[in-house]
């Protein structure tokens, strides 16, 4: 069986620059970017801790701060003392909660229109095999890192 041919890295960046400016340009209507769509959704659900939600989100800790910046400055985000000093709560603020929802509209436009030109069936396969390639990576990942440490 032949390889595939070209860089499966480069290969899903172009996707998901693609894919990204899809959604911005819906999301745009709302004055909110995909990543802080993405991010504020996560905090709406619970407040978190910056560690647990850096690690929900499959991002590195400082990535995850210098993105929740423009939230705490818009006022949609704030970060609570937790039960260690050094730990911060990402929690939701009302503001933020209107923001989601003028946002999910334009999402759903977002989603609307990528199911429309892909097709629901190529969308569900699509999901399901990024679901399997993240369940598959990540132990690789988390065993580089571990080896790194030693």
């Amino acid at each position: 069986m032949d390889r595939p041919h070209g860089c499966t890295c480069f290969a899903l960046r172009k996707l998901t620059r693609t894919v990204t400016r899809l959604y911005d340009h819906e999301l745009a209507r709302a004055g909110i970017k995909t990543t802080q769509f993405s991010l504020l959704k996560w905090i709406a659900h619970r407040p978190l801790p910056i560690a647990v939600l850096a690690a929900r989100m499959n991002t590195e800790r400082t990535t995850l701060t210098r993105n929740l910046r423009p939230l705490i400055d818009a006022g949609w985000v704030e970060l609570r003392a937790g039960t260690d000093a050094r730990q911060r709560i990402a929690t939701i603020t009302p503001g933020g909660r209107r923001t989601i929802a003028t946002a999910e509209r334009a999402w759903r436009g977002a989603q609307d229109r990528l199911e429309s030109a892909l097709g629901l069936d190529a969308v569900r396969d699509l999901h399901a095999r990024l679901d399997t390639a993240l369940a598959t990576l990540n132990p690789l990942l988390e065993a580089t890192d571990d080896a790194l440490e030693d």
